[in-house]
């Protein structure tokens, strides 16, 4: 079952706010890859996004993720 054209709701919440929150998407253009972005927002203390849907939720696609990285973070630094 899909959610939005991903793979479940965890996977769309994420990839929505990361790509509609200026600060969020700012953040992640100096992340390599999705697990820096988790990385470096626990180390802010963030675990989630507002939605409650944590950023290292187990249901989260991470070969989506990696796709959502490359087509929008890729030769992009902050």
């Amino acid at each position: 079952m899909s959610y939005n054209g991903y793979t479940n709701y965890e996977t769309w919440n994420v990839c929505l706010w990361i790509g509609n929150d200026e600060g969020l998407y700012n953040f992640a253009k100096g992340c390599d890859d999705y697990a820096e972005f988790v990385e470096g927002m626990r180390d802010m203390g963030h675990t989630e996004t507002l939605d409650n849907v944590a950023w290292n939720d187990s249901g989260i696609d991470l070969a989506t993720m990696k796709e959502f990285w490359e087509e929008n973070f890729s030769n992009v630094k902050a």
